[in-house]
């Protein structure tokens, strides 16, 4: 599932191609993407004639700025937008597409179809679900230390667990998660409420720090992530425990192990990481 570095790096590919483009007509192939408003011509007919002013992210949220409308997307595990001329053959798993005056695309395709779109009036759309629900971005001047420390310490869940909450803080995942307790030597089965405040502001800093590395990076390729062009990130390069399992820590050299917390796989080195 791409998380937050990968989502802003998606925004910042699709903004160089959408901004100031005006939809023209809108077609839905897999009328269960879109959760909001419940009629899909209502969607369809709400979108005809909005030209796209920008294109911001709440967590793994994409938001499209329309000139009455907030379009809020999620990509759950293989969502995908890509601009393409009109003329270009639509590929298969494509299930909306926005057509542009002037000819063309932006085209949606996910494989799973579990991806979601709901479309507010503008303002109305972190009053309600699906961002009403959500913590802050852990670059969001709200995700301060006091809030964290106070969140976590109300919590009996291990801290794996608890960042992967999106109500705490929103945008971290799996991948991330498992690198920001390697880099703050912290191991996930550690009880929430257990953690020292020293210990939080090290989980906090690393977050924030990691988080900024793969968005420089373009984030993460794992399995079938792409941009919104289709170009891989590169971070996974820099990982020191995801997806590493077997391989010697590049802190201590003793092998990354691979557990299960909250269902979850879960990379962590026993030696740096000590419960």
């Amino acid at each position: 599932m791409p998380e937050l570095p990968e989502v802003e790096t998606i925004k910042n590919t699709l903004k160089r191609f959408v901004i100031g483009k005006e939809i023209k007509e809108v077609e839905v192939f897999w009328p269960n993407i879109i959760k909001r408003p419940d009629d899909v011509e209502q969607f369809k007919l709400e979108l005809n004639g909005q030209t796209f002013q920008d294109i911001t992210r709440k967590g793994k949220f994409l938001l499209f700025q329309l000139d009455d409308h907030v379009l809020v997307s999620h990509l759950r595990m293989e969502g995908k937008y890509s601009v393409h001329p009109s003329s270009e053959i639509i590929k298969k798993h494509t299930h909306v597409i926005f057509r542009f005056v002037g000819g063309d695309e932006l085209r949606y395709n996910d494989v799973r179809k579990f991806g979601t779109m709901h479309l507010f009036s503008k303002g109305e759309e972190f009053t309600q679900k699906p961002l009403s629900l959500l913590g802050p971005d852990p670059f969001d001047k709200h995700f301060s230390q006091e809030y964290f420390y106070q969140k976590l310490r109300k919590t009996e869940r291990n801290i794996k667990t608890a960042l992967l909450d999106q109500s705490i803080v929103a945008g971290l995942g799996n991948i991330y998660v498992d690198e920001t307790l390697f880099r703050a030597n912290v191991h996930p089965l550690k009880k929430s409420s257990k953690l020292s405040k020293r210990e939080v502001k090290a989980i906090r800093n690393e977050a924030m720090q990691t988080l900024q590395e793969a968005v420089l990076q373009g984030g993460t390729t794992i399995r079938s992530y792409v941009n919104g062009q289709g170009d891989m990130g590169m971070f996974q390069q820099e990982l020191f425990v995801y997806g590493q399992e077997n391989n010697p820590c590049k802190k201590c050299g003793k092998p990354i192990i691979k557990l299960k917390v909250g269902g979850r796989g879960t990379h962590v080195c026993a030696s740096c990481q000590k419960l």
